[in-house]
């Protein structure tokens, strides 16, 4: 027992100081608990207590499995722009009033959350805040952490809302003592929870740090433009379009340099042009604006791109990269056409940067230099073969997939459907989220590599190895050594100390063991403690349901804290940083309120 509690102990330390990785960490806890109790038993009494099936028995436990699952289904969505629509409504709302916007979302997930699993709640809302994060350049790693813990703030009010509070409530009906109903403790919950609430939404998005990965950096939020065109054709939604005060209205996001009609080129202001079939219109744009054209964003470029590549490659598989034109390279004072980009690599030019200065001319016309960055686009594969090219340099983490609307249809019925089936109970969450997993894959809502990419080996390693952790100090005694410790030391306390000192166990207790598992050991107890010292009972078991749903302290202690960690970029220590004060807050909130509320 005591080994145990100083594996965990050990780990937990390891995991906030990030010294070593996450994965490294997980795989030394689990070795040193194989060893103790099945490798080299170091007592009589050790051998046999915990099995090998027991400890790798986290690896297969549902909720990783449902965890993995959705995570798959939201890079499914995230493919496929499925939640586009909520997101740019959001933001648009954002733009005016940024934190109303995402506290309207906030309110609407807890609110969810009371009457459904909040698991997916969260998925649901999830990439809308990614979106939504990224379309106003701010850090997801300010909202989705917050999100995640308004859901669970949200669960803790109705009977329904966590399966916790369902096995709280029949542990209590079985012992004969308590028959809770629906919203029996809504009232006290909603008064203990507004409190964690407010620092959720207003505080914690303050003291949370920018947490961005590489790629993002790179890729997504960058503000150098490229120049790129657009050659028009009949029906294109461009053509009539006469310029406003110099602007086009429909290319907001871009800066028109240069309108060629025939040998005549239109330069700015563009007073009394209006755009006409034939006419090619030049651009400056960021890459993210020439992104939001190939997906959809711009019809005029989506089209004329998917036609153009049609012949040499799936439309499903479309991949951005950029590549640098390297000194020494052959390609250097060709135009593109010249080089033979697209005949040699299958990939085609979208836009040309140049970081001296910005030709005004189009880009079919630029002569390359050395350092000039070039907008590639094309299958996978093909931009992955960029690398042994001797004539281009590619920029690995600034390759990035296309999403492709047209399958968005389908992913939203998918997912729908899925949050639809483990919310109503009609499966298991845990079958919902596979089939779900499997049906996106399946309807080419992504492939199998993208599927594989979504899965987080943090993730993984971080719960297999916790739940390890769990059985071996269930199994050795030592929960029940620590429950046992608390309630002999608070002996003879008046109520409001009772309910204190065990809300803040559990609450404790439930970041380490998986919440279930606290509130199954903790119900019989508090039930005992209430019968003991004759408190009424109904006070003990809301302690137990409120503060085994405290699971705010690690990114192991709830499924909707796994799922944020890798779209938030989070560290262990993130959540040690802000789960902590929420704990103390709810812990506070309840001590005060509880002995009021029930007259103790």
């Amino acid at each position: 027992m005591w080994l145990t509690f100083a594996v965990i102990a050990i780990t937990i330390i390891s995991y906030s100081l990030e010294y070593l990785a996450i994965e490294i960490t997980a795989l030394g806890s689990l070795l040193v608990l194989m060893l103790i109790f099945v490798g080299l038993p170091i007592a009589d009494e050790a051998a046999g207590l915990v099995t090998i099936d027991q400890l790798l028995s986290g690896f297969a436990n549902p909720a990783l499995l449902t965890v993995l699952a959705l995570l798959i289904i939201g890079q499914a969505l995230f493919q496929t722009d499925a939640l586009d629509a909520p997101a740019q409504f959001v933001t648009r709302l954002a733009k005016r009033h940024r934190y109303m916007a995402f506290i309207a979302v906030y309110l609407a997930a807890a609110f969810i959350s009371a009457f459904i699993n909040n698991t997916p709640v969260v998925v649901m809302f999830l990439p809308i805040m990614t979106v939504v994060a990224s379309n106003l350049r701010f850090s997801t790693s300010k909202v989705l952490m917050p999100l995640s813990f308004i859901s669970i703030l949200g669960g803790m009010t109705t009977i329904i809302g966590s399966s916790t509070n369902l096995l709280v409530a029949e542990a209590a009906r079985k012992n004969g003592v308590l028959d809770l109903k629906f919203f029996d403790f809504t009232e006290i919950g909603l008064m203990v929870t507004s409190f964690g609430a407010i620092y959720a939404m207003f505080i914690m998005p303050r003291i949370l740090k920018n947490r961005e990965s590489m790629t993002d950096e790179l890729s997504q939020t960058t503000g150098k433009q490229f120049i790129a065109q657009i050659p028009l054709t009949h029906g294109d939604a461009l053509v009539g379009q006469k310029a406003i005060a110099g602007m086009f209205p429909s290319l907001k996001n871009m800066t028109v340099r240069l309108v060629q009609r025939g040998e005549t080129p239109h330069l700015p202001p563009f007073d009394n042009v209006t755009l006409q079939a034939g006419d090619t219109v030049v651009v400056a744009a960021t890459r993210q604006a020439i992104t939001l054209a190939l997906k959809g964003g711009h019809n005029v470029i989506r089209d004329d791109a998917e036609e153009e590549v049609s012949a040499h490659q799936p439309k499903s598989d479309f991949t951005l990269a950029e590549v640098i034109v390297p000194p020494a390279s052959r390609m250097t004072g060709q135009t593109i056409e010249q080089s033979g980009l697209r005949s040699k690599t299958n990939c085609m030019a979208l836009g040309v940067q140049r970081r001296s200065r910005m030709p005004r001319m189009a880009m079919s016309d630029i002569r390359l230099e050395a350092g000039d960055v070039l907008l590639v686009g094309g299958a996978r594969d093909d931009v992955e073969s960029l690398r042994t090219n001797k004539d281009l340099l590619l920029i690995e983490l600034s390759t990035t997939d296309v999403p492709q609307r047209r399958y968005a249809p389908r992913a939203l019925v998918i997912f729908l459907t899925t949050a639809l089936v483990a919310a109503t109970g009609v499966l298991p969450i845990a079958t919902a989220a596979l089939g779900g997993a499997f049906l996106m894959i399946v309807g080419k809502c992504l492939n199998l590599r993208q599927a594989i990419r979504a899965l987080d080996s943090r993730i993984y390693m971080l719960v297999g190895a916790s739940l390890a952790s769990a059985v071996a100090l269930q199994k050795t005694g030592g929960a029940d050594f620590v429950a046992g410790a608390v309630v002999d030391a608070m002996e003879g306390q008046p109520a409001p100390v009772l309910l204190s000192g065990l809300f803040l166990l559990v609450a404790i207790l439930t970041n380490i063991l998986s919440n279930n598992a606290t509130a199954v050991l903790f119900a019989p107890i508090a039930i005992s403690i209430a019968n003991q010292t004759g408190f009424p009972v109904e006070p003990f078991v809301v302690c137990i349901i409120l503060a085994a749903n405290c699971s705010f302290a690690t990114p192991i202690g709830y499924q909707t804290n796994l799922l944020v960690m890798g779209p938030g970029h989070y560290k262990f220590a993130d959540f040690l940083y802000a789960g902590i004060p929420l704990m103390l807050i709810i812990w506070l909130s309840f001590s005060l309120i509880a002995p009021w509320y029930y007259g103790l």
